[in-house]
């Protein structure tokens, strides 16, 4: 059986942490669509486009990885790209309790997908968007938390 797992998340912007678990499931699964979202609940500082394309600019080198932007719900979104596997990140215990819920919510919807969390390399375990966000937004060097593309695009965000 080909499994494919779906990535969700807003990647606003995409981190080396975000890319250290692509390119660990780029290698356990046979496809990896990663899906970025609209994500209502939040003001993004990039468009869709802009974080699709960003991602897409640091992601070629895995051939079967794709990307995607969404605005449904993560479970139709799975169910209509044909994934089998939701993959999740924990960087932290303070993230499991809201992941856990996620995941119980994404099972009632869909029983059929599984919910799959990796942990990132230790050293991206402290890395958030949000915090990478802040630290660029007062012209702070993000530039080891990033990919240079990435790095970059925050820069002339933010002068």
């Amino acid at each position: 059986m080909q499994i494919t797992a779906i990535y969700p998340g807003t990647f606003d912007p995409i981190t080396n942490g975000h890319l250290d678990l692509i390119a660990r499931a780029s290698k356990l699964y046979h496809k990896v669509i990663v899906a970025v979202a609209v994500n209502r609940g939040k003001t993004p500082l990039f468009s869709l486009e802009e974080r699709v394309n960003l991602v897409k600019a640091v992601t070629p080198e895995f051939s079967n990885v794709q990307v995607i932007g969404f605005d449904t719900l993560l479970v139709d979104c799975a169910k209509q790209q044909g994934a089998n596997v939701i993959l999740r990140g924990l960087r932290a215990v303070s993230d499991f309790e809201y992941e856990f819920q996620m995941a119980g919510m994404n099972r009632r919807l869909a029983p059929e997908l599984e919910t799959v969390f990796l942990t990132p390399a230790e050293q991206y375990e402290f890395i958030s968007s949000s915090m990478i966000r802040e630290i660029a937004q007062l012209h702070g060097d993000v530039s080891c938390f990033v990919p240079d593309v990435v790095h970059q695009r925050l820069i002339k965000k933010f002068s």
